[in-house]
């Protein structure tokens, strides 16, 4: 009989993954890192370009901020500059985790925009998942749900990732179902 596990597998068994609980900041990276991966997965492969426009923007902000560090003048009025870049990165990103392009192969048109949530004092997760382009005719209804840490984690620390895999992929799941259409 043949061995069914595959390389992910083998890798969460030998390294469970584990984070303090009492620190919301570590408990929701781990999640979020967790819900990359089950999203590619699935087919879905990411799209870094906003990725790649904010690190660009970060790099000028940073050497226009030394140059002005060392000038011998005072730092020029750039205030409209650096809140238009600010406002890009809080309209597009809000609570991206995860931006993708369609799957290969697939007659959707439009990747996903995966957000998560994780209020501080709080143990309730939420979890996003809607489409990267809101107007277009294959896209479909957000989705999203929200749950406490609790369900996902022993006391140790370490997240029982199957149950965790479950409720991620019942929310693509849930995304991917065609729109009931109205009467």
């Amino acid at each position: 009989m043949a061995s069914t596990t595959t390389a992910t597998e083998t890798t969460t068994k030998k390294n469970p993954k584990k984070t303090n609980l009492l620190d919301h900041h570590s408990i929701k990276n781990l999640l979020d890192e967790s819900v990359n991966e089950i999203v590619k997965s699935k087919g879905y492969p990411e799209d870094v370009r906003l990725s790649n426009v904010r690190l660009l923007i970060g790099s000028i902000i940073i050497a226009i901020a030394l140059v002005a560090q060392f000038y011998k003048k005072e730092f020029p009025a750039n205030r409209d500059f650096l809140i238009g870049c600010i406002l890009i990165v809080h309209t597009k990103e809000k609570n991206a985790i995860l931006f993708t392009y369609p799957p290969e192969g697939s007659f959707n048109s439009t990747g996903l925009i995966v957000s998560s949530k994780l209020p501080r004092f709080s143990d309730l997760y939420t979890l996003t998942i809607e489409s990267a382009d809101p107007k277009s005719i294959s896209a479909r209804p957000k989705v999203e749900f929200t749950k406490s840490v609790t369900k996902w984690f022993a006391k140790d620390g370490v997240l029982v990732e199957g149950l965790f895999w479950k409720d991620v992929e019942g929310l693509l799941n849930d995304y991917a179902k065609e729109p009931k259409k109205s009467k």
